[in-house]
């Protein structure tokens, strides 16, 4: 089974064992499975996260296809709803959902390629808003203990693009296999307040302010496509992991050189950087790609010339311009990671899983 036709950026070998699971059960009993016979496990949703190898995986390949979900607790004096969720839900598919059912709270998520279990693992976010912000508790399977367990939100210790899920590991992968979410949300037509300028000014409202959640919808779906962040097979911007690299969080001190228009945000005592910005500065314009052979070597550079790139709407995602292996795509994030790095003294990290390869 090759792997490349199962990640939104279309590269990967062939899985020496490859099984999707329809349920819940299914999953945990071919988790189990693996573990007991020692086999390495790669499990994979929707691919939107994901880099594998030009060699592919030499282990087992679970795919979770357990889609559905489920609304409880209408009625609550809060006005709150808990809204339950399979890991193998599609993401998009829900968000459109709650909008539609007049519940609020993941609006500004729309657009997201992936499966519903893969949020909470990295705390998807966007426009302001994250996974962390609506999430009240996940189920998961723990390969250590072999049972089923619930971690609420206060014990996931999330973080920017960060928690406890995608750091526990097992053996080099993970500990804890999402089984289903839960989030609470409000029934109200209008959204969660505003939290990013971008999105508030295309809405026509302040920063906290609040608009219709169908609105919100539209304005994100309209800014990620602008920016080749909604998939479309038409569109070769936006075969890719979305962003490649996270925005960096720095001392203060490693900020103050920058020059006075860096976009820079408060992290806590620390200070969060724009990777676009710091991109885009470092020479790496929309388009950039580099001539060469798949594996890695360099005979010059030049704009979309190669078979990876920066997207032309956005120098954060880098994309498969149609016969891209891994290789390219690494190619391309090495030498910008490394081209920040001289510019700027400061080192960008791969968003997406990278497996069986490294920047």
């Amino acid at each position: 089974m090759q792997l490349a036709p199962l990640t939104t950026v279309q590269v990967g070998g062939p899985a020496a064992k490859y099984i999707e699971a329809l349920s819940e059960e299914a999953v945990i009993a071919e988790v189990r499975s693996a573990d007991e016979h020692g086999e390495d496990l790669l499990i994979i949703g929707g691919g939107s996260n994901l880099v594998i190898s030009d060699d592919g995986y030499p282990g087992t390949v679970l795919r979770i296809a357990n889609p559905g979900y489920a609304v409880s607790g209408d009625g609550a004096a809060d006005g709150t709803v808990l809204l339950d969720v399979e890991a193998g839900q599609q993401w998009d598919e829900l968000v459109e959902a709650t909008v539609r059912q007049g519940l609020a709270g993941l609006e500004a998520l729309s657009g997201i390629p992936g499966l519903t279990g893969a949020t909470p693992v990295q705390n998807v976010g966007a426009y302001g808003a994250e996974v962390s912000h609506t999430l009240e508790n996940v189920r998961v399977w723990d390969r250590q203990e072999a049972r089923v367990r619930t971690f609420t939100n206060g014990e996931l210790g999330f973080g920017y693009r960060d928690s406890l899920l995608k750091q526990t590991t097992l053996n080099g992968s993970p500990r804890y296999v999402v089984l289903a979410v839960r989030f609470r949300l409000r029934r109200d037509a209008l959204g969660a307040p505003v939290r990013y300028a971008e999105l508030a000014r295309a809405l026509g409202v302040e920063v906290g302010e609040q608009a219709p959640a169908a609105d919100v919808r539209r304005e994100v779906l309209r800014l990620r496509a602008s920016k080749g962040m909604v998939l479309d097979p038409a569109d070769r911007d936006t075969f890719s992991t979305g962003s490649f690299f996270t925005n960096p969080i720095v001392p203060p001190a490693a900020a103050e050189h920058l020059p006075s228009d860096a976009p820079r945000w408060p992290a806590g005592d620390q200070v969060k950087l724009s990777a676009a910005w710091l991109i885009d500065r470092s020479g790496f314009g929309k388009g950039f790609g580099l001539a060469g052979t798949a594996n890695g070597a360099i005979d010059g550079f030049t704009v979309a010339g190669g078979r990876a790139a920066l997207s032309t709407k956005h120098t954060l995602a880098i994309t498969n311009r149609g016969n891209a292996e891994a290789a390219d795509i690494l190619a391309i994030g090495r030498t910008v990671r490394d081209g920040v790095e001289s510019a700027f003294g400061i080192r960008l990290h791969p968003e997406p899983l990278l497996i069986g390869c490294s920047l």
